[in-house]
């Protein structure tokens, strides 16, 4: 049906569901109305770079008050902004599992209560880059762990639930051709390793606590390099599998800074 799906029995037991973190509910905004007709959604760590993209899909969609500033409709929550250009929302996510989680768990259920049909979730971003050159562009085919596995663990009442993170290989393809007409970023498909943290996770050796050498460090490199990886940042895994057990069509898009 194209819907956007939950996979929750209890939310239909609710008399109201308030998405706390975006400051939106089902009994104090007409969800249907403010959001039916999102088709594409996009998602990216910083609320100012957010602001930015919808601020660039008014002027490339030749929308009404193009060139001016957008309004935030999570104005009332200061976790996360969102904005809205015609069919695309752009939606802040912070930094790392926990913070894309929780707001990937409320804009599903936005767009499941606004009923919305055939969304494209796309994460924009940066990452840092690995056996590529500065400035490409790395769309992910299957994010991976820390151990290069294509799986997101989440610890539910106990007990460790393992779930898939392949993600939209026609997405990807599509977007790689798309990238044919930007010669100046060169676009690659490649696994993305999705780690916990930004320094020890990442095998950094400026942190504050830092256990392994520099030789260590470039083994671990090389070995993720070995396993299909092309980049790494910290969000790939819970975005993958939560798009792909709800019905969204997601794909990550990053580009590589150093």
């Amino acid at each position: 049906s194209g819907l956007v799906l939950v996979k929750n029995p209890h939310l239909d037991l609710m008399e109201e569901d308030v998405l706390y973190h975006l400051d939106l509910g089902t009994k104090t905004h007409d969800l249907p109305a403010m959001f039916g007709d999102i088709k594409f959604v996009c998602v990216g760590g910083s609320p100012n770079r957010m602001r930015a993209f919808a601020q660039f899909m008014q002027r490339e969609l030749g929308l009404p008050g193009a060139g001016e500033d957008v309004a935030d409709i999570c104005a009332g929550s200061d976790r996360y902004a969102m904005y809205r250009a015609g069919p695309v929302l752009s939606v802040s996510h912070g930094m790392g599992i926990p913070s894309i989680s929780i707001m990937l768990h409320e804009l599903i259920k936005l767009l499941h209560h606004a009923k919305c049909r055939d969304v494209t979730i796309i994460r924009i971003g940066t990452s840092g880059g690995l056996g590529i050159e500065a400035g490409s562009v790395v769309i992910t085919d299957t994010a991976v762990d820390s151990c290069f596995q294509p799986r997101f663990e989440q610890v539910v009442l106990g007990d460790v639930v393992v779930r898939s993170t392949e993600l939209d290989k026609g997405l990807a393809e599509e977007l790689l051709a798309c990238s044919r007409d930007l010669p100046d970023f060169p676009t690659l498909i490649g696994h993305t390793m999705c780690t916990y943290d930004f320094y020890e996770g990442q095998g950094r050796l400026d942190g504050a606590l830092c256990s392994f050498s520099s030789e260590k460090k470039l083994q671990y490199l090389r070995r993720a390099y070995d396993a299909g990886v092309r980049n790494i940042e910290m969000e790939s895994t819970a975005f993958a599998a939560l798009c792909g057990l709800c019905g969204l069509k997601g794909e990550c898009c990053c580009f590589h800074l150093l």
